[in-house]
C-alpha cells in the first residue's frame, strides 16, 4: 500500500486539485451543493495517502503529523467545513510532494558520488580481454583501463602511463600523471593514456566504496538535535491533541480546536535539522572532505583548539635523505645499506625513506639481521653477523647508555636546528654514523592555518614525536601557538586530556597509526586520506580525501555554516508556530490559511537548506567562504 501511495502520490494531488477548482467554478456559478461534492471528493481522494502514513506510524507506537492533520480533517468534515478540509489536505499532499522533490536535491552530491561507481572492468583472463562485473574483479588479477574509461578498482600500474581525474577520491579536478608502480583508486577516470594494473583492493574494499560507505552511513547518523527533536515529537504529538480537546471543550468552538492541531503541526521543526545535515555532509563529500555524521558537524562547528601531528600532516610526508655522515672507516654506502637492512621491520616513515634511498642508490640486497626489533617511538636494533645495531632517536641512543662525543653531538644539534631529523646509528655501543632526513612544509599548510584561525579556532598546537629543533622550525613558520616534541603516543593523549580538562573542543589532526588513539580521544578526530592508514581514517570522525590541508579549512568552513544552517531552520519553525498561535488567537488565522504558512515554513526551511549545496559544478574553495558570509 505504501508503495502504490506514494507511485501515485503525484496523481492523487493533481486530481484532488483539479476537483478544488472544479469546485470554485461552480461555487461562484452559484451551485453549492455541486460544490460540496467536489470538494468532499477532493478531500477523500487526498487523505488517503495521510492516513496511510498516520497508521503506520501509530502500528509503531509513534504519533506523527499525518495524526494531526488526520484528525484535523476528519473534524473538518464533522462540522462541514468541506472547503477548508479540501483545501488542508491538497496543502499537505502538494507540501509533500515539494519537499520530497527539495530533498532530492538536497541529496544530490551523494547521489553524484554513486553515479560515479563503475558497474563493470575489463579484465586479463587467459589471455583474452573480458567484460565483467565489477564483482566479479579478484585480487591480483589484471585490470584494462583505457581512455575515459573508470578504474574499477584499487590497484597498482605494472603498464602503461596516464593522466587521471581523480576528483571522485580527492574532490580535486587536477588531472595526476600516473606511470609503473603508482597507485589508482576505484572511481577515478583516465583522461589520457592506457594503463594495465594490478588488482590490489577490489569490491567493498575499494577507497571509492568505503567512501560512499561512510557518506551513506553519515546521512544515516543522527545528531544530538536531530534526536531531542525526534523525541520530542513523540512527546509533542499527543500534547497538541489533548491541548486542541482542551481548547475545544472550553471554547465550545470546534473549528478554533481544528485549526490549533493544524497549526500546531512542527513539520518544520523535524526536518528543519536532517535536511541541513545531508545537504552539508553531500556537499563536503563533493570536496573531498568525508564528515561522519550530523553530531561531528555540532562538534566540529564548535571547535576552538586545533592539534596538528607534523610529519605527513603540516609536512608532506615525503622526507629524503639530505647527507650521511660516517665517523669510523665505513663509507656512506655500506652504513646506509647496514640502515635500510634494520628498518626491514619498521613501519616509520624515517625508516621507510632510508630504505627508499638504499634503494635509489642501488645499494643491492638487504643484510640478514637476526633478532630485528622494532623499539616504539624509538628506532629499530638487530644483529649483523655478531655485531649489535641500534638505528633510532637520541632517546634511543640515550636508553642503551650509548656515549656520544662532543664532535657528533655537535653535528647532531646543527642538523637538528637546520630543521632537519638526525638519525644516530651505533654498532656494538659506539656510534659510527649520523642520518640526516628532510621534510618540506605543505604549500597550502600556512593559509589553512590562517583559514582555521580567522574562522574560530583560538588555539593552534603541533604535537609531533619529532625533534625540538625541527618541531619549532615548522612551528615557527606557521605561526602555531605551541608546540611540542619529543613525544610518544600516549603523551600526545595525555595533552589533548589537558585541554579536554579546561572546556576546551580539541581537534586533532593526524594521518599515521601512531595518530589513531588521539583521533579516537578528540572531541573530533580528522584523519588525512588518500595516502592515510586505514586504521586513522576508520578511527577519525573525519577524512580528507586528499594530502592538501585546504581540505581541512574546507570542512571546518562547511560544517560551521551547516549548523548556522540548522539553527537558522530551527529558529524559522519555532518563529512560525509562534506567529501561527498569535493569529489564531487574534483571529487572523484560520484551517486553510493556517495550513499554507505551515507548509510554507517547511519548504523554506528545505530552501535554506539547499544554501549549503555546491551552486555550479566547478565547485571551488572560494564557494564555501562566500556561502558562510550570507550564514
Amino acid at each position: 500500500m505504501a508503495l502504490w501511495f506514494n507511485k501515485h502520490l503525484n496523481k492523487l494531488m493533481y486530481t484532488s486539485g483539479a476537483l478544488i477548482i472544479i469546485g470554485l467554478i461552480f461555487m461562484f456559478l452559484g451551485y453549492s451543493a455541486v460544490r460540496d461534492i467536489t470538494f468532499v471528493l477532493a478531500t477523500l481522494i487526498g487523505i488517503g495517502p495521510i492516513i496511510h502514513r498516520a497508521w503506520s506510524a501509530l502500528m509503531v507506537k509513534s504519533f506523527s503529523i499525518e495524526l494531526l492533520i488526520t484528525i484535523a480533517v476528519a473534524g473538518a468534515l464533522f462540522i462541514q467545513e468541506f472547503t477548508e478540509g479540501a483545501i488542508v489536505t491538497f496543502l499537505f499532499l502538494f507540501g509533500a510532494f515539494l519537499e520530497k522533490r527539495t530533498l532530492a536535491k538536497t541529496r544530490s552530491s551523494i547521489q553524484s558520488l554513486l553515479d560515479m561507481a563503475p558497474n563493470t572492468a575489463r579484465v586479463m583472463r587467459e589471455g583474452e580481454i573480458v567484460e565483467v562485473d565489477i564483482d566479479e574483479v579478484a585480487v591480483g588479477e589484471t585490470v584494462i583501463v583505457q581512455p575515459g574509461g573508470k578504474i574499477p578498482v584499487d590497484g597498482t600500474i605494472i603498464k602503461g602511463t596516464a593522466q587521471i581525474n581523480e576528483s571522485a577520491i580527492s574532490g580535486e579536478s587536477v588531472l595526476q600523471n600516473k606511470t609503473l608502480k603508482d597507485e589508482v583508486f576505484s572511481g577515478s577516470v583516465i583522461d589520457t593514456g592506457y594503463i594495465e594494473l594490478e588488482a590490489v583492493k577490489v569490491g567493498e574494499d575499494t577507497t571509492f566504496s568505503k567512501i560512499i560507505e561512510m557518506v551513506e552511513e553519515a546521512s544515516e547518523r543522527k545528531s544530538g538535535t536531530e534526536k531531542f527533536l525526534n523525541r520530542f515529537a513523540q512527546y509533542y504529538t499527543p500534547g497538541i491533541v489533548v491541548l486542541a480537546v482542551l481548547v475545544g471543550i472550553i471554547t465550545q468552538n470546534i473549528h478554533l480546536a481544528i485549526t490549533f492541531l493544524v497549526i500546531a503541526c512542527p513539520g518544520a521543526l523535524i526536518i528543519g535539522a536532517p535536511v541541513a545535515y545531508v545537504a552539508g555532509i553531500g556537499n563536503s563529500a563533493k570536496k573531498g572532505v568525508l564528515v561522519k555524521g550530523g553530531e561531528t558537524i555540532d562538534q566540529f562547528a564548535k571547535i576552538d583548539t586545533v592539534i596538528f601531528d607534523k610529519t605527513g600532516t603540516l609536512t608532506e610526508g615525503r622526507p629524503s635523505v639530505t647527507s650521511v655522515a660516517v665517523y669510523n672507516d665505513m663509507s656512506e654506502d655500506e652504513v646506509l645499506a647496514i640502515s635500510a637492512s634494520l628498518e626491514q621491520v619498521s613501519e616509520h616513515h624515517l625508516g621507510r625513506t632510508i630504505i627508499k634511498e638504499a634503494e635509489d642508490r642501488k645499494l643491492g640486497d638487504r643484510l640478514e639481521v637476526e633478532d630485528p626489533e622494532a623499539i616504539k617511538a624509538r628506532g629499530v636494533s638487530g644483529v649483523i653477523g655478531t655485531d649489535k645495531y641500534y638505528i633510532g632517536n637520541k632517546k634511543l641512543i640515550d636508553e642503551q647508555n650509548i656515549k656520544i662525543s662532543d664532535t657528533i653531538l655537535e653535528n647532531y644539534i646543527s642538523e637538528q636546528k637546520e630543521g632537519q631529523t638526525a638519525i644516530f646509528i651505533t654498532k656494538n655501543d659506539e656510534v659510527i654514523g649520523l642520518i640526516s632526513i628532510m621534510d618540506r612544509i605543505k604549500e597550502d599548510a600556512l593559509e589553512a592555518v590562517k583559514t582555521l584561525r580567522d574562522k574560530g579556532a583560538k588555539k593552534l598546537v603541533m604535537l609531533t614525536g619529532d625533534n625540538r629543533y625541527a618541531a619549532e622550525k615548522v612551528a615557527n613558520i606557521l605561526g602555531l601557538d605551541e608546540f611540542h616534541a619529543e613525544l610518544l603516543p600516549d603523551e600526545k593523549m595525555a595533552y589533548i586530556e589537558e585541554e579536554q580538562a579546561e572546556n576546551s573542543k580539541v581537534m586533532m589532526v593526524g594521518d599515521g597509526i601512531n595518530d589513531a588513539p588521539a583521533l579516537a580521544l578528540s572531541d573530533v578526530g580528522v584523519a588525512i586520506g588518500h595516502g592515510g592508514t586505514d586504521i586513522a581514517m576508520e578511527t577519525a570522525d573525519v577524512v580528507l580525501m586528499s594530502q592538501k590541508l585546504s581540505k581541512l579549512a574546507i570542512g571546518y568552513t562547511m560544517s560551521r555554516l551547516t549548523f548556522n544552517v540548522m539553527l537558522q531552520n530551527t529558529a524559522i519553525a519555532l518563529l512560525t508556530v509562534v506567529l501561527l498561535l498569535l493569529g489564531v488567537v487574534y483571529g487572523y488565522i484560520h484551517l486553510a490559511s493556517g495550513m499554507l504558512i505551515h507548509q510554507a515554513s517547511v519548504l523554506a526551511v528545505i530552501l535554506n537548506a539547499m544554501r549549503l549545496m555546491p551552486m555550479n559544478r566547478k565547485d571551488n574553495e572560494e564557494e564555501v567562504t562566500a556561502k558562510e558570509a550570507t550564514a
